[in-house]
């Protein structure tokens, strides 16, 4: 298992390092003097040198890149001051060390991602698993049902309506902010609620059907009706045999699913105007900050193929022949 999960980290070092070499020189591949960019509408010659020298852009690019990794590990030093490791660089929009802002909008992001993801688990596998053991009853066909209204949702549809419904017309619900899990609890529990429940609508829907059909097809399966002829208590087997199988295509889904749900958290932040890693990435291309552009898509790469790693350890746990493979 150690050498299984060394390998996996040791893919991911190296994929992260193809983006941040993609990333960086994508920075000047664009037909414009970074330092423009920084200097703003009223730039002159002189400013533009300044901003030269501080960011060290007069270095060859090779050199530059090789500073960029070097902070990255070991911090740096700029014309206008020093940035401690990570270092990522200056925010040409708001001239704030890149890594400062990144690790000021990124609880919520955490906070939105795996609760999203818990919560879709949760309700996702235990209504399909439900389902299954209940197949052919009302219950399997309403869940069956339901389930497929709710895959055609869209976030920036459901948002709204949920919010009107249970927020500004009835007040049973509070408008959803973000509260630090450290200062309230309950505060931080309340805001993020209708964000999850709308964010993890679309991937209920889906995990509710595919846990259901996968957890049928274990249920068939030689080994699953031996165990039952022996005489094994019917929940015993449902758990012990049927549900481990089940789990297996599910998990492989599941590591495919996580961008995706990256992608749902950032829609989810526009849609309730929360201030997080995806909001922090529109505005950083629109505003065209390329050193903060660059930080949040390392830095979310890194979330995604953190995530994988774990989802990978899980699959492995569940079947051994992948640590063998």
């Amino acid at each position: 298992m150690l050498r299984f999960l060394l390998r996996r980290t040791l893919g991911a070092a190296l994929i992260l390092l193809l983006i941040s070499a993609f990333t960086f020189f994508m920075f000047f591949a664009i037909p414009q003097d970074p330092a423009m960019l920084a200097c703003g509408k009223n730039c002159t010659p002189d400013a533009l040198d300044i901003i030269h020298k501080n960011l060290g852009l007069d270095d060859p690019v090779p050199v530059q890149y090789w500073n960029f990794l070097v902070g990255i590990f070991a911090g740096r030093d700029f014309a206008v001051g020093h940035c401690d490791a990570p270092c990522f660089g200056v925010s040409f929009s708001t001239q704030e060390m890149v890594w400062d802002t990144i690790v000021d909008r990124f609880p919520l992001t955490l906070s939105l991602t795996v609760g999203g993801l818990i919560v879709f688990l949760f309700v996702g596998l235990g209504t399909g698993l439900l389902a299954a053991a209940k197949r052919g009853t009302w219950l399997d066909k309403g869940a069956s049902s339901v389930s497929l209204v709710l895959s055609s949702m869209q976030i920036y549809f459901l948002g709204p309506v949920v919010l009107g419904a249970f927020v500004y017309d009835t007040g049973w619900l509070d408008k959803p902010k973000y509260v630090p899990f450290s200062e309230n609890l309950g505060e931080w529990f309340m805001g993020l609620l209708i964000p999850w429940l709308v964010m993890s609508v679309i991937f209920t829907a889906n995990y509710t059907r595919m846990s259901r059909s996968t957890m049928i097809e274990q249920l068939q399966e030689e080994h699953v009706r031996a165990a039952r002829a022996k005489g094994m208590r019917k929940n015993y087997v449902f758990f012990r045999y049927a549900w481990r199988g089940s789990l297996i295509p599910i998990v492989t889904i599941l590591g495919m699913d996580i961008s995706a749900l990256l992608g749902g958290g950032m829609v989810t932040e526009l849609t309730f105007g929360l201030s997080g890693i995806g909001r922090l990435a529109i505005d950083s291309v629109l505003n065209k900050d390329l050193p903060l552009t660059m930080g949040v898509m390392l830095v979310s790469a890194a979330f995604i193929i953190a995530l994988n790693i774990i989802v990978d350890a899980l699959y492995a746990v569940i079947d051994p022949r992948v640590r063998l493979s």
